[in-house]
């Protein structure tokens, strides 16, 4: 057995475009001496047995001590072949998530192509497949790998110049009950030791039914009335009589004084689903614009007598969150309301939600349907993510590759027609995980975010994370310079085709960064909002707000000829090749500004710009980990007094699992489990608090320290907020890596978005008010208190109440993919005891794989059991857990 090092210099530092120099070279290229025929080439994909399996996380003497920190993880590949092939010209192209170390094969070699694409090919020493014979290849990967979905699908087989054909067996399927995407080459992660902890001292523990049933009995019980309970919680709600019953199903009389009629037609209608409808014989319901309530935007007073419904409303938002609030406090079969008051006001302006669309697209329907609910529950900012490595989803006039080109990934490696096949998107080019908005898709997207009072801010990423860009633009360049438009050809080239800089970014691309340097890449960005501004005027909703994105760069442009002459000679006093990524970023700001759009970006490429050169208005985006003292650079930023938006991945990534089981879906690399209830429990104005409650992604305790720090020449490093500076608000995040439709990326968003709505709108009276003289907070600083942890304990009882018994029968009436929740289960004296988080969800249990039986109380059991929860409309079944696995 020989062990092999193959992300090699050679590789990466390749031109760019190129990824690894065999490309172009290698077994992809058609064979003129082909011992297979196309037909053989389809069979043999279409019979050949892959199989996935993790042999362990554990890392020994083999691994790369150099590289992930020291960490690998061990994983077998194997394949059965059904039919003999006999061709050493083939190649099979996989995604894995984290480069490849080394091998541990003689028939077999694995090379790293570019981002997470991986090449396999045969060696000298390979003769041939045989069929029923299985060949294995043991390989190290960096770092470690905790679930099964982290094992990208559609492996692509490429053989004797037949088109290429993803290997059957790669394939996902989906589940006919639960509606899940499913790997089944993937060997179930099954081992504590071996498969489910990160390292040997990870203190998390699996979320078996047996976990979950003891941690479900800790909940308090609910003590609230539904028909006076809202999501997301009021300023004050006041019940005047609870025995006084107003009956919304006799439909609503509608005045309205002061308020623009066409931004409350959503709200109305969304009454109208629920069987509250406008005639003239309903209640008389009056909304009046008032200035006599709090002057906050969204602001409202909404009072329910028996005669006569009245909002009085700060603005035209502020009446559309009146009239939701109705809609919040009926359910479905109940439409009578005691006579209540609710006096209400945003606890932040800003309450938004991020969808990358790019790394998987998500289809125009999915946002509609998105917003339709982001507003029902009184979220206003998307953010829309339209652009990065693997997709750019936006069309923009006169540049048809950014579309016709980069929209798509298939199996091209050239990329002359689509992107390289990263993230497992296979051959297809038309599959679902393709595509782009189109110029019209786009505007009415904005249109129907206007009419119900969401702002959307568009981000294409740069200069990092911008390969489709780069990739669409070298295209242009070629078509260009074929038909002799030499000047056209370079009027938005992106990358300096000299440039021999080897570098990796973080998801391991050599080649995904606009260089800084070129007068041309400014063009481009300059053109991108001028079209992109045009969409937002045309729909009616002036582009106030873009996000740049400004991720750090991965020690780019240092080879780059263009930036050496501009490092040598540009008159600002940018000498070094790291002050570059901002340099790129305050000029982008700049163009910005000239077309009136404010500035957002991510908090680690913001950091290092000079205040001085950005301007007046910015939005920040806060991503650190709180166990990593994520708290310091939002504490930074707002101390600039620059808009900071709490992004924190511990709670508000949504592309995270939201327990921790090998088959749950979603990257951990923040945090292993993070569900409805931990994003309840945020208190985002004070983020070091949570080292008080909270465990690091290994389930540890942490320090965060708030204090002052100040360096040897006085000055100041780090430290708590200035006396009254506050966040503007917070972000959920939908990163979309291996969500691959529609329907996962509604799982990872519901229910969660209940707990995001809770948190941006109002201000829970448990929370920790934040000490801006400073401090250090663990587990024992008891800043949160006792009473304060009761307080907290017993109103998530009652918001997951309201959730469960009302919330989310509307998301069924809506056909919104909710994740139904594992649940907990215990044998006890023979008896099957069975809970749950959300506890109006119908339970089910069968023993020994019989017949689902529905399950109400404990009940006699003997043999191998599984349970599961069902959605309230009984149409899907939640994931099942088995007892004692």
């Amino acid at each position: 057995m020989n062990k092999k090092l193959f992300l090699s210099n050679a590789c990466i530092a390749g031109m760019l475009m190129a990824g690894c120099s065999d490309i172009n070279n290698s077994a992809d290229s058609a064979s003129t001496s082909s011992a297979n025929s196309q037909e053989q080439v389809i069979n043999f994909s279409n019979s050949l047995k892959v199989n996935y399996q993790l042999i362990s996380n554990i890392a020994d003497e083999n691994c790369n001590a150099q590289r992930a920190e020291g960490n690998c993880f061990l994983v077998e590949l194997s394949f059965t072949p059904e039919q003999d092939f006999t061709s050493s010209d083939w190649a099979i192209y996989y995604s894995q998530i984290n480069p490849v170390q080394s091998d541990a094969s003689d028939e077999f070699d694995i090379s790293h192509v570019n981002g997470d694409l991986h090449k396999i090919t045969p060696t000298e020493n390979f003769k041939g497949f045989v069929a029923g014979q299985t060949y294995t290849l043991p390989y190290r990967v960096d770092f470690w790998t905790l679930s099964e979905t982290d094992a990208l699908p559609n492996y692509i087989f490429k053989a004797d110049g037949a088109p290429a054909q993803v290997i059957t067996s790669t394939q996902t399927v989906i589940n006919e009950e639960t509606g899940l995407e499913e790997y089944p080459f993937v060997s179930d992660f099954s081992s504590v030791e071996k498969h489910f902890k990160r390292t040997p001292s990870d203190q998390t523990k699996w979320a078996t039914s047996e976990y979950l049933f003891e941690r479900n009995s800790k909940n308090s019980a609910a003590t609230n009335q539904l028909n006076s309970s809202l999501i997301p919680t009021p300023q004050s709600l006041k019940v005047i009589d609870a025995k006084q019953s107003v009956n919304l199903a006799q439909g609503i009389n509608v005045e309205v004084n002061g308020i623009a009629t066409g931004g409350l037609n959503a709200a109305f209608a969304r009454l109208a689903k629920f069987g509250v409808k406008q005639n003239d014989n309903g209640i008389k319901l009056v909304i009046t614009k008032s200035a006599n309530i709090s002057p906050l935007p969204g602001s409202y007073q909404l009072s329910i007598a028996p005669d006569l419904i009245s909002i009085d409303a700060f603005d035209d938002a502020g009446a559309f969150y009146a009239l939701q609030s109705i809609s919040g406090l009926i359910s479905l079969d109940d439409k009578a309301l005691p006579t209540l008051e609710v006096i209400d006001a945003p606890h932040y302006q800003f309450r938004g939600l991020l969808v990358d669309v790019a790394r998987n697209f998500h289809s125009k329907q999915f946002i509609l349907d998105l917003m339709e609910q982001m507003a029902a529950y009184k979220l206003n900012k998307l953010h829309l993510h339209l652009g990065d490595d693997e997709g750019w989803r936006l069309e923009i006039k006169d540049l048809p590759e950014l579309t016709e080109l980069s929209s798509k990934r298939c199996f091209d490696l050239q990329e002359e027609s689509c992107l390289l096949p990263q993230l497992g998107a296979g051959v297809d080019p038309t599959s679902k995980v393709n595509g782009y908005y189109s110029i019209e898709d786009y505007k009415q997207i904005l249109q129907f975010a206007s009419a119900r009072h969401i702002q959307v801010i568009p981000s294409l990423d740069m200069p990092g994370h911008s390969r489709s860009s780069i990739v669409a633009m070298k295209a242009r360049y070629n078509r260009l310079m074929a038909a002799g438009d030499e000047i056209g050809a370079k009027q938005y080239l992106l990358h300096d085709e000299n440039d021999k800089t080897v570098y990796s970014s973080v998801q391991y691309y050599n080649d995904n960064t606009i260089n800084a340097c070129m007068e041309s890449s400014y063009d481009f960005v300059a053109k991108v909002m001028d079209e992109v501004k045009a969409m937002h005027v045309d729909a009616g909703q002036p582009l106030t707000r873009y996000h740049i994105g400004a991720d750090e760069t991965a020690g780019a442009w240092v080879e780059s000829p263009v930036c050496k002459e501009f490092l040598a000679n540009n008159d600002q006093g940018i000498t070094k090749a790291e002050q570059l990524g901002s340099y790129f970023i305050e000029r982008v700001a700049k163009i910005l500004s000239d077309r009136n759009i404010e500035t957002a970006g991510w908090n680690d490429g913001m950091m290092h710009t000079n205040a001085d050169n950005m301007p007046k208005v910015v939005q920040a985006n806060s991503w650190g980990v709180l166990s990593w003292e994520g708290h310091k650079a939002a504490h930074e930023l707002a101390n600039r007094n620059w808009e900071v938006v709490v992004s924190t991945p511990d709670v508000t990534y949504f592309d995270f699992p939201y327990e921790a089981d090998p088959k749950e879906h979603g990257y951990y690399w923040a945090i292993r489990h993070s569900n409805t209830e931990k994003l309840f429990q945020f208190m985002p104005d004070n983020l070091p608090v949570h080292a008080e409650i909270w465990l690091d992604r290994e389930d540890k305790p942490f320090i965060a320290d708030d204090s002052v720090k100040i360096s040897e020449d006085g000055v100041i490093e780090s430290g708590p907020l200035a006396t009254g500076n506050k966040f503007v608000g917070i972000q959920g995040q939908l990163w979309s890596e291996n969500t691959r439709n529609d329907n996962l990326a509604e799982y990872k968003i519901f229910p969660r978005l209940f707990s995001l709505a809770e948190r941006a709108w109002h201000k829970a009276d448990w929370s920790v008010d934040y000490k801006y003289s400073g401090d250090i907070y663990n587990q024992e600083s008891n800043n949160f208190t006792k009473d304060m942890r009761t307080a907290r304990d017993q109103q998530w009882a009652n918001f997951a109440n309201v959730i469960s018994n009302k919330e989310l029968a509307k998301l069924d009436k809506a056909e919104i993919f909710y994740r139904i929740p594992t649940v907990g289960a215990k044998v006890i004296a023979g008896e099957l005891h069975i809970n749950n988080s959300f506890t109006g969800l119908p339970l089910e249990y069968r023993v020994a794989q019989g017949e689902w039986q529905q399950w109400t109380k404990p009940v006699k059991v003997n043999g191998e059991v599984e349970v599961r929860a069902r959605s309230i409309d009984l149409k899907r079944a939640g994931r099942s857990l088995f007892l004692n696995k």
